[in-house]
């Protein structure tokens, strides 16, 4: 009768063992033999081969994080791409049925971002027909900050007529809120394009529908109407300023970044 073998524990490599052993079985004769199992288990790696370790690099860390929006969907960038085809061929007629086929059924975080892509890329009129197109929709509610973003591309291209009308359209809505920071960024876009008409008018609407103006909004004006000269209007306005904070109006010499954080 065979003995059943016994073999001992191998080393297979410096990162694995191999454990060899027999159990006992019989062949088709009735004759036992042995078979021969293997058991598999890691073992650590030594120093050697541990400072060879490749290391993977995580390429997440390098990516830039995504701008305010900039993180299009496939349908609105269809729609901007398409824009600015029909917009090439000066015909009225393919950018308003673009408008219609393509702009008119994106959904509502679409439509915002397609508007503000535009402006990004300095699209005046795209910009302002799809800003037409959006008032015109049920969830559409004003906000004095998208009007101060519009107009600061529209004025840095030149195009002061497009402000004054986007201005009326602003005094027309019925339902502003009191945003503080909207109307102080409107008022410091229009007083840096020599635009102190429209700043004071805005600077009226602001207190029509309730925004109480704080110490920004007045060194924005006083300081903007002094520079250009407006002696008699910084002087009307520095008079209100001192019946909401008092005779003395030191705020005024402050940075604006100082007024904002405080």
């Amino acid at each position: 009768m065979l003995m059943a073998t016994q073999v001992h524990l191998v080393k297979f490599s410096t990162t694995c063992c191999l454990s060899k052993s027999t159990i006992p079985t019989t062949n088709c004769s009735g004759t036992p033999r042995g078979v021969l199992l293997v058991n598999w288990s890691p073992s650590l790696p030594s120093e050697s081969t541990s400072s060879s370790r490749i290391m993977m690099r995580d390429r997440s860390k390098n990516r830039k994080p995504l701008q305010k929006g900039r993180n299009l969907s496939i349908e609105a960038i269809q729609t901007v791409q398409a824009l600015k085809r029909a917009i090439k061929t000066h015909d009225n007629s393919l950018v308003h049925h673009v408008f219609d086929s393509n702009f008119r059924r994106l959904l509502k975080l679409d439509m915002m971002a397609v508007l503000r892509e535009l402006l990004r890329q300095q699209q005046c009129l795209l910009a302002l027909k799809g800003f037409e197109e959006m008032r015109k929709e049920y969830w559409y509610k004003a906000q004095v900050s998208l009007y101060a973003d519009i107009i600061s591309v529209l004025g840095s291209n030149g195009l002061f007529e497009q402000v004054q009308l986007l201005v009326m359209d602003l005094k027309s809505e019925s339902s502003l809120e009191p945003d503080i920071k909207g109307f102080n960024a409107l008022l410091n876009t229009l007083m840096s394009f020599k635009m102190t008409g429209l700043a004071i008018e805005c600077f009226y609407l602001m207190k029509l529908v309730g925004c109480e103006p704080d110490r920004l909004t007045f060194r924005i004006l006083i300081k903007g109407l002094e520079s250009d000269g407006e002696t008699s209007l910084s002087a009307t306005l520095r008079q209100e300023a001192q019946r909401y904070y008092g005779q003395s109006l030191e705020f005024l010499e402050e940075e604006e970044e100082e007024m904002a954080l405080s």
